[in-house]
């Protein structure tokens, strides 16, 4: 009964969803290009809490817990497990302050409305996964940027979504890197639950009645001192501790 009713919630699902990547298409042009970076990241806000409550139509929830006080004078790098494309709206709508941009496949920068305009223009970073030789200065070009502006990198150090929710071994290269270029960074951990049974059916119909949730760990300030690759071992063992693999 709860898959045949996905059928037709996901059908309308759809139709929304698509409606308000188009509709918002225009409006990050002309913000960005008539009023500049602020009105285009308040248009990508709005984007981001309007794609959260087209996923209320599945009767998905939210819930975002973060009992710390981050200072938003000071770049962060959010380090996070990966589920399903669903991570992003909650953790850019919740983040918002922070100004949070995203390491992407270059994939994701054309064809699709909205998503990849704010891609290109919105000061994430897209690489190619199969050519290091234009992922690498790619990466230490946006690490460079996170630095000098004060903004939040988010980082899924897994280097793909998890299909079962289960954490997979962390790639230890593009954290390293970002390390090194944002020495002044603040890195927050998260740990994010249940977004993959939105796929949990595939891609049609979608998974119903979910209740995402996203968990902020202590954050932790860089410095000199400061092992990567034990922080990075930390890292895993606090988003992987925090994880609810119930079916």
């Amino acid at each position: 009964m709860r898959k045949l009713l996905a059928y037709p919630l996901t059908l309308l699902y759809f139709v929304v969803f698509g409606i308000t990547l188009l509709i918002f298409h225009p409006i990050q042009w002309l913000c960005f290009n008539f009023f500049g970076y602020q009105a285009h990241k308040t248009s990508v806000d709005i984007l981001q809490f309007s794609l959260m409550r087209c996923l209320n139509i599945l009767g998905t929830r939210f819930t975002f817990t973060n009992p710390y006080k981050i200072p938003t004078h000071k770049p962060l790098l959010i380090v996070s497990n990966h589920q399903s494309m669903y991570d992003i709206s909650p953790i850019m709508w919740y983040m918002r302050k922070h100004h949070v941009k995203f390491v992407s496949k270059k994939e994701l920068g054309k064809g699709i409305p909205s998503v990849s305009y704010n891609l290109r223009h919105g000061g994430s970073v897209l690489i190619d996964r199969k050519n290091p030789r234009q992922a690498l200065p790619a990466m230490m070009r946006f690490g460079e940027y996170i630095e000098n502006t004060n903004r939040a990198a988010v980082i899924f150090p897994e280097g793909t979504r998890s299909k079962d929710g289960s954490l997979k071994p962390f790639k230890t290269k593009g954290l390293e890197l970002l390390f090194k270029k944002v020495p002044s960074a603040i890195v927050v951990p998260i740990t994010v639950n249940n977004s993959w049974k939105m796929l949990r059916y595939g891609k049609f119909p979608m998974g119903i009645g979910n209740h995402l949730k996203f968990t902020v760990h202590q954050p932790i300030t860089l410095s000199k001192e400061t092992s990567y690759l034990e922080l990075i071992q930390n890292l895993e063992h606090t988003i992987g501790s925090a994880l609810t693999l119930d079916q």
